[in-house]
């Protein structure tokens, strides 16, 4: 017998957001960043940037978080970039998801592309800082 599904076709976006978030989270994605498109582009309210550590788990996020859009929200979402596990589109009309490899994000930034300037700037402080950290860290444990 099928389980029963928990479909909620009338999910706003911001609600769909944090369904997305909570499913990328339970898969382990790393880094991940949110942007608001409302006003600044008709193809989503929101954008989200994940990474996975390999091809592997880039894939295996992508293919569960599909799974579970449809089983719990009832939408179908265009994937592309499933195969190679470097870059994978999800595009739930609403929100639209990338998920990358490490690697492949940095060569292509999408968040500086999209991110606002100041909301950039705290991003890259904040990186900048916990790379710090772990630097002091490491420097630490080595003496």
């Amino acid at each position: 017998m099928p389980a029963a599904t928990t479909a909620e076709p009338g999910l706003t976006s911001d609600q769909l957001l944090d369904r997305i978030l909570a499913f990328l989270d339970d898969d382990k994605a790393e880094d991940v960043v949110t942007i608001d498109l409302r006003g600044r582009s008709a193809m989503a309210d929101h954008m989200v940037i994940a990474s996975g550590r390999n091809a592997r788990q880039v894939a295996s996020i992508a293919e569960k978080l599909v799974e579970r859009l449809k089983e719990q929200t009832g939408r179908t979402a265009r994937v592309e970039g499933k195969e190679t596990g470097d870059w994978v589109l999800i595009d739930t009309d609403d929100v639209i998801v990338h998920v990358f490899r490490p690697e492949v994000r940095e060569f292509y930034q999408l968040e500086k592309m999209w991110m606002p300037t100041d909301a950039l700037r705290s991003a890259t402080l904040d990186r900048m800082r916990a790379d710090h950290a772990a630097d002091e860290a490491a420097r630490k444990s080595q003496n």
